[in-house]
């Protein structure tokens, strides 16, 4: 059982991840707190797995909590749930040690293959962050450097999409819904200036995502 903390200041972001993370096998919430001041009293009486935690809050903000977080040594995996976007903002918490990186208005599919991404001891960062503007040399590709940037996700998705599988049978092996892979698929073609499925599959055999 993944058992979570969630931390935000707007009692309906809260109620709402909350909802959402009760229906999920293998996830538990066993906390909610508006700032980082609550969640660091709750770490104290609370044996936790994983941190969702917002940025922007009153009393102690996310930047200073994961200062105290990686201070006090406590053995939690924090992903960033946030709509900020800028470099400098996003480098910095990984450098503080957060694992992962969310918009709040990723889909359920996304918040919840974070969640198990992260506890296994992976790291996530959403589908709208590039390696670009992470600038984090942890995050960087092993692959051959090529002159586009694309998320982990988009890489998966095209790895699969080269091996002939189909929108669904991709969706099926990576828990999220066909309707999400196609979005992936569509921003992967906008991205690369790519027309077609044959010229994603001739792009990744080019860039040995695949053999």
């Amino acid at each position: 059982m993944i058992r979570v903390i969630i931390t935000d200041d707007h009692q309906m972001v809260l109620d709402g991840l909350k909802s959402i993370l009760e229906t999920a096998e293998g996830i538990k919430v066993i906390g909610l707190a508006s700032n980082g001041r609550e969640l660091l009293r709750l770490l104290d009486i609370l044996e936790t797995d994983i941190v969702l935690m917002d940025i922007d809050m009153p009393v102690m903000n996310g930047i200073d909590a994961m200062l105290e977080i990686k201070r006090l040594q406590k053995p939690v995996k924090v992903i960033i749930l946030s709509m900020h976007e800028e470099k400098t903002l996003v480098k910095k918490m990984t450098d503080l040690g957060a694992k992962g990186f969310l918009f709040k208005n990723s889909d359920k599919e996304e918040l919840l293959a974070a969640i198990k991404r992260v506890y296994i001891g992976g790291q996530y960062f959403s589908s709208a962050l590039t390696y670009n503007l992470l600038g984090n040399s942890q995050l960087e590709s092993s692959q051959t450097p090529s002159p586009f940037t694309l998320t982990e996700r988009e890489i998966e998705i095209l790895k699969l999409i080269a091996s002939g599988l189909s929108n669904k049978e991709i969706g099926d092996q990576l828990f999220i819904s066909h309707r999400t892979v196609d979005t992936h698929r569509t921003n992967l073609m906008k991205k690369l200036e790519i027309n077609n499925i044959a010229g994603l599959i001739r792009f990744a055999i080019k860039n040995g995502y695949v053999q």
